[in-house]
């Protein structure tokens, strides 16, 4: 807020009028006092569920200041969309209750025109939001997440069973489970194919990640040997092999991916295409999720200017309601089709960009029919 009033002083070197400068102050404004607001709500609600936990913990008071830093970004993003839609309703049908939308298009400005702050300033901010959501959450996002798992969430004993990974290829490695506690991997089998011949089979009774050499040693042993002419099988004690996969990606944490930024987000979607991962869907909602939610907010705003610039009886309560109705429907529509994305298969950048797509189609209905 102070970088915008230091800018908007000199708006006229921007090209602005002061019918911009006025709406583009509410407009931003609001938008910044409702989503600090809702911040403030999210972090009590969130300290009285887990301050058990930091007690019992003994959590740091230096640590707990660090974690709520970092958990407002992520609560900011999540509510976006939400939150712009709500600020546009609001400061709007305030202005429309005071009549002075009628004063404003009564000098001959045209609803296009009257509008045009509102494109302004939710380009600004989603822009500002694109930048977050690629960069600067998934930063904080990784703080919070670690802070999560050493003082909230109990420690982590053991995997899931019967685990199949494709580290290339030609490699497929299965784990029937891994235990954390003593960091051991039963029943491990590395199979290597040559196009549909298997050429080598490694059976271990048990493994042990090697953090210096970054591998696997494995115990008790059995290896199945096949050259084409003949086949052969032996059994070793010990034996290392630099399998590319460490215990933590044997665990499916679907929380992992928010802590990581674009470009990683990108080498792990990359990682996951090589080894066969059924849930790559996931990963793909998440990539595509940060750039359409920036976008959502021009939709909505949009929208929210639309229903909210008529003055009508029951005035600003109405049009929150609308607002709140609108709003659901809009989250309800995004989880839907994102759920249809994981578990049925939707094509992930349609699932994401549908919800946007569908109220882009109202915001232009409603912008039309208001200009006439």
């Amino acid at each position: 807020m102070k970088l915008l009033n230091r800018l908007l002083p000199h708006y006229r070197y921007f090209g602005l009028k002061r019918l911009d400068v006025y709406i583009l102050k509410k407009f931003i404004g609001t938008f910044f006092f409702a989503i600090l607001i809702m911040i403030l709500i999210s972090d009590v609600i969130d300290l009285s569920q887990k301050v058990e936990d930091f007690v019992e913990k003994k959590a740091p008071m230096s640590e707990i200041l660090n974690y709520f830093k970092n958990f407002s970004p992520h609560i900011a993003a999540l509510l976006y969309p939400l939150f712009i839609f709500i600020a546009t309703i609001f400061f709007t049908s305030k202005l429309a209750y005071k009549s002075e939308i009628i004063a404003m298009l009564a000098t001959g400005t045209s609803f296009q025109r009257f509008l045009r702050p509102y494109f302004i300033g939710a380009t600004l901010l989603g822009m500002l939001a694109l930048w977050a959501n690629h960069l600067v959450v998934p930063a904080a996002n990784k703080q919070r997440l670690a802070f999560e798992d050493t003082y909230v969430h109990e420690a982590l004993t053991s995997t899931s069973t019967n685990i199949h990974i494709r580290l290339s290829p030609t490699l497929y490695v299965y784990v029937q489970r891994y235990d954390f506690g003593n960091n051991t991997a039963y029943k491990l089998t590395a199979e290597t194919f040559n196009g549909t011949r298997l050429t080598e089979k490694i059976m271990a009774e048990q493994a042990h990640f090697d953090s210096v050499r970054n591998g696997w040693n494995l115990r008790d042993v059995t290896i199945r040997d096949n050259d084409t002419l003949r086949e052969t099988l032996r059994h070793e004690d010990t034996l290392y092999r630099a399998y590319n996969f460490k215990p933590l990606e044997l665990v499916d944490d679907n929380d992992d991916m928010q802590a990581l930024n674009t470009p990683e987000l990108l080498q792990m979607i990359h990682k996951q295409e090589i080894r066969g991962a059924e849930t790559l869907n996931l990963f793909y909602v998440e990539l595509h999720r940060r750039s359409a939610q920036p976008f959502a907010g021009l939709v909505l705003t949009i929208i929210g200017a639309c229903i909210a610039s008529r003055k009508i009886r029951g005035g600003s309560g109405y049009h929150l309601a609308v607002g709140m109705i609108l709003s659901a429907v809009y989250m309800m529509l995004i989880q839907f089709s994102s759920t249809l994305s994981i578990k049925g298969g939707l094509n992930p950048l349609l699932a994401v960009w549908a919800p946007n797509i569908i109220f882009g189609i109202v915001a232009y209905a409603l912008y039309r029919r208001q200009s006439r």
